[in-house]
């Protein structure tokens, strides 16, 4: 797949659409993507839900995943909450750590305006054709 088709694919993904998540960077291997944060995405302790992090993360990761020509679907995937964070902008930075004929595994590191660590993802992809 070329660039622009991995935007187009993961444009349609109303999952992360509904959730506020932008893509805002592809290149080989890796990949960048923000979401602002809302009440929407709150937990009752007022900081912003897991599944929130882990939806920006796996998204972003599956836009690096995808980005070398080859359909890539995601094989596991594991992330760590470092810091919590009620307010502001999150950032998800993709980058490829391994790549082999039909897997591939990458690590996505998750920061605020503030460029503070609040969660880090790991996660192995299956590339297929």
């Amino acid at each position: 797949m070329e660039k622009q088709e991995v935007f187009e694919l993961m444009k349609n993904d109303q999952f992360v659409r509904y959730n506020g998540i932008e893509l805002t960077e592809i290149g080989e291997g890796e990949a960048i993507g923000k979401m602002t944060i809302t009440p929407n995405h709150l937990n009752g302790l007022g900081t912003v839900q897991g599944g929130a992090l882990f939806t920006l993360a796996d998204y972003v990761c599956a836009a690096a995943a995808n980005s070398r020509g080859k359909s890539a679907v995601s094989l596991d995937g594991q992330i760590d909450f470092l810091k919590s964070v009620s307010k502001g902008t999150l950032t998800a930075h993709a980058k490829e750590i391994s790549l082999g004929r039909t897997i591939a595994t990458y690590n996505v590191t998750v920061t605020n305006e503030d460029n503070q660590l609040i969660a880090i993802f790991h996660a192995k992809f299956f590339r297929k054709d």
